[in-house]
């Protein structure tokens, strides 16, 4: 399955709205918010920012497996609106070891697999 343009959030409004939803999931890295949606299919947004990832690598490989995680396991979640934030600094290192990228690919997909409509 492909992470399309109509499974993404785009609109500040919307970002908005699942922001202000009381129903959060917490992890050790990531935080995700999210709020029942009127569409026909689960949408993500994520929000990633440079004070807790200083490197542009470190920022787009948490996007990139956080996008991966929505995409496999898409079809399973229910019709919401959610937002991925990272919380924690995540620190400067340049080179991201394979185990580094894996907890935080397993922290995403247990995240996700506790959201309820």
């Amino acid at each position: 399955m492909v992470f399309r343009p109509d499974h993404r959030l785009r609109q500040s409004a919307d970002f908005a709205a699942v922001l202000a939803s009381p129903l959060k999931l917490r992890g050790r890295h990531f935080e995700v918010r999210y709020r029942g949606a009127g569409g026909a299919t689960a949408r993500l947004g994520l929000i990633v920012p440079k004070r807790l990832a200083k490197r542009a690598v470190v920022r787009n490989t948490l996007k990139r497996l956080s996008r991966e995680a929505f995409r496999t396991i898409h079809k399973q979640l229910p019709c919401v609106d959610l937002v991925v934030r990272l919380t924690a600094n995540v620190g400067r290192g340049g080179k991201l070891s394979a185990e580094t990228k894996s907890s935080w690919r397993n922290e995403l997909d247990q995240l996700m697999l506790r959201l309820k409509p």
